[in-house]
């Protein structure tokens, strides 16, 4: 695994902007960087990368199985009561999930550990299925990378089809928020991949989402909303006015509801209870559990450091995680999270490439790896703002 420096091109912000991609830039500041790439060799990705991701895929599924069944995780995930039986309801109905993004940190040489699990509500999609596709493509007919360069990236052909396998009848429905282009981006991405499928698809925004005397989830015309893509997370939508209707609505989610429990923070340390010692994951532990105390035992072991990572259990976007060390000031990134409790994970920090901290998305797409997106940022913390790098094997 290196970071190396290319030249860009050109004509890239055009592109972007022609095809829709129009959040590259954030506040002037790049959100695309093709200023550098990462190269892998195919063996990291097949055996680092991808073969982990399947593996702890089918360990979320266990710990799914537990937490239905299981009061007291539940009320552990801040999961209200008023929900647990229709999420165990939507487990074992077999209701299909979507896609999803296991965080890794992973520096080419030591088994990739997970931080965390995007499960219902990831972004940078579009970029990473797409425009650095196109990127990749390009580059090589430029002379900007040689030819014959790979990528791990099958996510649109993915998406196609598993849309095709979602049996979904009738219009099918799209929802952001409104204000956020590059949610409202991604959502109009999986809309296009859904059309391709052959589906009738509907956008509107989360705002314009109305119910009927009768309890059923309506759109601006009134019409009845049997299958609906949010990107809204689920915690939100069980906190909502409007989310008191959802359980007895008949309205079918994608993502589907067991995702509340893939998606929480809380996974982490249910990981570890049930699979310790895994090479993939990292001591996690409930904010109140004693068993902390052992992260203080970890820091010779290969990878870890000493201190701890915070993280609220419905943290986005790196908001209100704190990274701690002994002797240092935190690191930490301001928002709205918290108040509903938070995990402890041992600190194994970022790999460093040219001063940048970067982090590795590996892309599930109904629950089989097919890609990866790579973040990078000036800070230990990867937010909404860190910027996003293509990726080529050879």
């Amino acid at each position: 695994m290196e970071r190396i420096s290319i030249e860009e091109r050109d004509d890239w912000r055009a592109q972007a902007e022609e095809v829709g991609f129009d959040f590259h830039t954030f506040d002037g500041e790049p959100y695309w960087d093709e200023t550098a790439c990462y190269r892998f060799s195919l063996a990291q990705i097949e055996n680092d990368i991808e073969d982990p991701s399947e593996e702890i895929e089918n360990l979320c599924f266990e710990v799914v199985d537990r937490a239905i069944n299981d009061s007291e995780v539940m009320a552990r995930l801040a999961i209200p009561e008023t929900f647990w039986d229709y999420i165990r309801n939507s487990w074992l109905n077999r209701e299909k999930n979507l896609y999803g993004r296991l965080d890794f940190s992973y520096d080419g040489k030591g088994p990739a550990k997970l931080l965390e699990y995007n499960a219902d509500t990831p972004t940078a999609l579009y970029e990473s299925a797409v425009f650095q596709w196109l990127w990749l493509e390009q580059a090589m007919e430029r002379e900007i990378i040689p030819a014959g360069c790979d990528q791990f990236n099958s996510l649109h052909e993915a998406l196609v089809d598993a849309f095709k396998a979602a049996d979904i009848e009738g219009p099918f429905h799209l929802a952001s928020c409104q204000g956020s282009p590059e949610d409202e981006g991604t959502v109009r991405y999986l809309e296009e991949c859904a059309r391709q499928a052959g589906l009738n698809t509907k956008f509107l925004y989360i705002e314009d989402i109305g119910i009927s005397p009768e309890g059923h989830f309506t759109d601006l015309d009134d019409m009845g909303i049997a299958t609906l893509f949010k990107l809204y997370p689920w915690e939100w939508i069980m906190s909502d006015e409007f989310g008191k209707s959802v359980p007895e609505s008949g309205l079918r989610f994608i993502e589907p509801g067991w995702k509340a429990i893939l998606s929480n923070k809380g996974l982490m340390p249910l990981l570890w209870e049930m699979f310790e010692g895994h090479p993939n994951l990292l001591p996690s532990f409930f904010e109140d559990d004693p068993r902390i105390s052992r992260l203080g035992d970890l820091s010779m072991v290969p990878g870890l450091a000493a201190g701890y990572v915070k993280k609220p259990l419905f943290s986005r976007e790196g908001s209100n995680v704190q990274i701690i060390r002994p002797g240092q000031r935190p690191v930490s990134v301001e928002g709205p999270y918290g108040r509903e409790g938070a995990i402890i994970q041992a600190l194994h920090p970022l790999p460093i490439f040219e001063g940048n901290h970067t982090v590795i998305g590996s892309w599930l797409i109904a629950s089989k790896p097919c890609g990866i997106g790579i973040r990078e940022d000036n800070s230990p913390i990867t937010k909404d703002s860190s910027r996003f790098l293509p990726h080529v094997i050879y």
